[in-house]
């Protein structure tokens, strides 16, 4: 009876947590990458008024989901009228449909069918625009004497601004309330609404473009046929310039005003410049059907595997991609050899909790990159700053110096203004009287403006969102230990999270500090071997001025992301997610999110990957090293962090270990792994071809289906030949294996690298051989199946490109918490409702043929739960 009771509890669990959990990683999809492709790259002059301006785009086909350069010269200088943009600034934005046949020196598509006007509807007090320059209303006149007004739309009352109509991919046309529409709206528009011209005439900014999966209503890269042949759809960039000059040609008699009116008015539409967009297919690339291999593990390999996964699918290999934490990925594989091929930047039993598989595991280098720290910074100088400074107002910084110990105050939440609210005009709450000399944020940090001089004339709003912490992704990965051990390996930051003040007098919050006597807990904060983000702050309180009846805490002032390559895209859009606002009015009352930072005062820096941060256009910080040099993230810098890789079977990075001078701290190797005792000779056959690929041809840089991704460097010839004796190694294997009926658990106790000598390491391609591993067979499983999990296994839509759908540009600030705590229930629940075997992680797949691990290999509580269970 009491096997039954927790049986049927268990099932009706399953049933509400599996819709919670997909309702909230349905806010948390991610997305692989494109590079930029310089020789795709575009330049078109101006008419008109702009006849001597030249825009530029620096890619213009084999685009997915990224950010692209918009760049222009021989403009005039923007202007202001207070804090408005007013004369002499360009809008950019994206477009669909064919060309409209108005200009035929400059082909471009109709302004109906342009995603713009998604600008803010409340909370624009300071906002820069008019309320039409950055919208869709005009008013209408059969004779236009002013810019703004136009021949068409708003013929109805004329008296009253009209709005122009936008008409969606599918035929849906949206005629009112276009500012916040059913397709797009201020969180998840890519229009640029006011791009700034420098004093010396240019211009630059980073533009989002969009697929059809993030944005339908353009269908950007759906497969569209036409007279037989099916193409992805191309769609347009399109600039419209407001300048200084009336439709008269003379000034505007009025600068204490805006006079620019909507972009898509039939007057300033006359002076839009449309440059032709060609997108990589995100449709179908491998035959749905098709008997498909799965791949789980690191992010820092998703970009490149989803660029290889659409050329070997064109082929007739199919292979999914599970993004999962590396650690999860590890304990994965060495529970179960025949989940299939797994990527991580160490060997299975490195982590402490658990042991290597006694049976035979094959390695193989497939890809360097790293982690980088990513921002988005523009110059607002301070009143009384240089000539020189002013003149750079609005730009954007390109580089910022970082040490470990900068990196540690803002993990640890050490600036005044990380526990918001905590210290307020010089009196701090109880327990915080550390915080009251602290520095407010990083840009007011005397050790980080030593390092960037520039920033001792900046004006930053130093609050939650924006210098006093980093987005970080939830959850357990490679690449935060590597963070951490690069903190912890330096002196100066080691000092400070012991409650060393700096040289300046600021001290590191007490609830991370290695310290037991000073940590609040009780307990010393142990980084040494951490592969997480903790927010070990308990700080709860009402916002000051917010005018809210409920408190917030810390993970609500510094929200998670769901992985890096979502913090690279908020950091691209300058939205921290920090619901800061509180609404009133709505039911319940709640906090709300403002949206992305205002033009010309964002300040947004995040931990994301490499190939993510070039993706999306990043800006990255130079780091310092073991030799104490500064060193960006490069093809070169990776490279020189390679070649110190040391250890057995697997060699990895360590930023401790990365001495040479122009070594980057946080490059990382991923390997493939593969336990070939436990899955079929036709699995090990397709796993072959993957890494021959990957060893191959997916080393070769570019944009293209199959090539490697910008964020990437090509590995060396060193490491190419470990991965193709790792390729022998799986096509000649003839030890135990799931073929065998009853398949033997008992592989041979080796681990090869490649088929080198025994005992060799494995960046010389050894195999350990009679050395055998350290570890006995105790995380291995027990007995294998009976056949592969895989086998038969259908094809999931992946991308001709890579592209899978981007990540929200609004998630719910606990969407992933939530979705994992009841796809925790699930993942209980899920195993037993169907028979009899516990299978953990708990996955949900994605498009592209991405997941996402929502509940990781938990051993001991699958075995309690199957004593409860028949």
């Amino acid at each position: 009876m009491r096997r039954t009771r927790v049986r049927n509890a268990l099932i009706r669990l399953l049933a509400g947590a599996t819709v919670g959990a997909l309702a909230g990683l349905a806010v948390a999809q991610t997305a692989p990458t494109a590079a930029a492709a310089t020789d795709s790259a575009v330049t078109v002059s101006g008419r008109g008024e702009f006849k001597d301006m030249k825009f530029t785009v620096s890619q213009t086909k084999e685009l997915t989901s990224q950010a692209v350069t918009v760049s222009w010269t021989g403009g005039t200088p923007t202007t202001f009228a207070g804090t408005q943009f007013n004369t002499d600034f360009v809008q950019i934005m994206q477009c669909w449909g064919d060309d409209d046949g108005t200009v035929p020196s400059n082909p471009g598509p109709a302004r109906t069918q342009c995603q713009y006007g998604g600008s803010p509807t409340t909370d624009r007090t300071s906002w820069p625009g008019n309320a039409y320059d950055d919208t869709r209303q005009v008013f209408y006149s059969a004779d236009p004497t002013n810019y703004g007004q136009d021949n068409r739309y708003g013929a109805g009352n004329p008296n009253a601004p009209g709005e122009v109509p936008f008409k969606s991919v599918d035929g849906t046309t949206v005629t009112t309330h276009t500012q916040n529409n059913q397709f797009f709206n201020y969180n998840t528009t890519n229009e640029i609404d006011f791009a700034r011209t420098s004093a010396n005439g240019t211009g630059q900014e980073y533009f989002e473009v969009q697929t059809a999966n993030e944005a339908p209503h353009l269908g950007c890269g759906e497969p569209v046929t036409t007279g037989g042949v099916t193409k992805p759809r191309s769609c347009w960039l399109v600039i419209v310039p407001q300048g200084h000059l009336d439709l008269d040609g003379k000034p505007y008699a009025d600068q204490s005003q805006v006079n620019a009116g909507s972009p898509v008015s039939s007057t300033n539409w006359a002076n839009r410049v449309a440059i032709k967009l060609d997108f990589n297919s995100v449709g179908t690339n491998c035959a749905l059907g098709a008997d498909e291999r799965p791949t789980a593990g690191s992010e820092l390999v998703a970009d490149a595997m989803t660029s290889w996964q659409a050329r070997l699918c064109s082929s007739g290999k199919v292979y999914g991609y599970t993004e999962l934490g590396e650690p999860d990925a590890r304990s994965r594989l060495s529970n179960d050899g025949s989940s299939g091929l797994a990527f991580t930047t160490r060997a299975l039993g490195a982590d402490a909790s658990s042991a290597a598989p006694s049976d035979t595991t094959t390695y193989a280098p497939v890809a360097l990159s790293g982690a980088v720290i990513g921002f988005t910074i523009e110059r607002r100088p301070k009143a009384g700053a240089p000539e020189s400074v002013d003149r750079l107002a609005g730009s954007k910084v390109g580089s910022i110096k970082l040490t470990p110990r900068l990196v540690a105050k803002l993990l640890t939440e050490s600036y005044r203004s990380s526990p918001w609210g905590a210290v307020i005009s010089g009196t701090a709450a109880k327990g915080y009287g550390w915080a009251r000399n602290n520095p407010a944020g990083l840009a007011s940090d005397p050790e980080f403006v030593a390092l960037n001089p520039e920033f001792a004339y900046f004006s930053v709003s130093e609050t939650p969102s924006t210098d006093t912490d980093l987005m970080t992704a939830l959850g357990h990965s490679d690449t935060a230990r590597a963070v951490w051990q690069w903190i912890f390996a330096d002196k100066d930051a080691r000092q400070f999270l012991a409650g060393v003040p700096d040289d300046d007098g600021m001290r590191v919050n007490p609830y991370y500090s290695t310290n037991a006597d000073l940590n609040p807990t009780g307990f010393a904060f142990d980084p040494s071997n951490l592969d997480e983000y903790p927010k070990s702050d308990p700080w709860c309180t009402i916002p000051p001025g917010s005018g809210a009846t409920q408190k917030q805490c810390m993970t609500d002032f510094h929200p998670y992301v769901e992985d890096m390559h979502a913090g690279a895209l908020h950091a691209r859009r300058a939205d921290t997610l920090w619901k800061s606002s509180w609404d009133s009015l709505a039911s319940p009352p709640a906090f709300k999110s403002t949206g992305p930072q205002t033009v010309g005062s964002r300040f947004v820096i995040t931990i994301a990957d490499a190939a993510s941060a070039a993706r999306y256009g990043l800006q990255t910080a130079s780091l310092r090293n073991a030799a104490g040099r500064f060193v960006a993230p490069t093809t070169a810098s990776l490279t020189a962090a390679a070649n110190s890789a040391a250890g057995k079977y697997v060699a990895e990075i360590t930023p401790s270990g990365a001495t040479a001078k122009d070594a980057y701290p946080l490059a990382q190797l991923v390997y493939a792994a593969v336990r070939p005792a436990k899955i079929k000779s036709a699995a090990r056959k397709d796993y072959a071809a993957l890494l021959q690929y990957a060893a191959g041809t997916g080393q070769v840089s570019g944009a293209d289906p199959g090539r490697l991704p910008a964020g990437y460097a090509p590995l060396s010839q060193k490491f190419r030949t470990q991965a193709l004796k790792a390729v022998q190694a799986l096509l000649h294997y003839t030890g135990p294996t799931a073929d065998a009926s009853g398949g033997s658990a008992d592989g041979g106790g080796t681990d090869t690298s490649g088929g080198g000598p025994s005992g060799a390491t494995g960046a010389d391609g050894g195999t350990s051989g009679g050395a055998g591993t350290g570890a006995g067979g105790a995380g291995a499983s027990a007995s294998p199946s009976a056949s592969a999990s895989f086998d038969g296994g259908k094809a999931l839509q992946t991308t001709a490109a890579g592209n899978t759908p981007a990540d929200p540009a609004n998630p719910l600030r606990y969407a992933v918490p939530v979705g994992a705590a009841l796809g925790a229930v699930a993942g209980v629940g899920a195993p037993f409702a169907g028979g009899n075997r516990l299978r953990l992680p708990l996955r949900l797949p994605l498009p592209g043929g991405r997941s996402v691990t929502v509940v990781p290999e938990l051993p001991e509580l699958s075995r309690r739960l199957r004593r409860l269970l028949p």
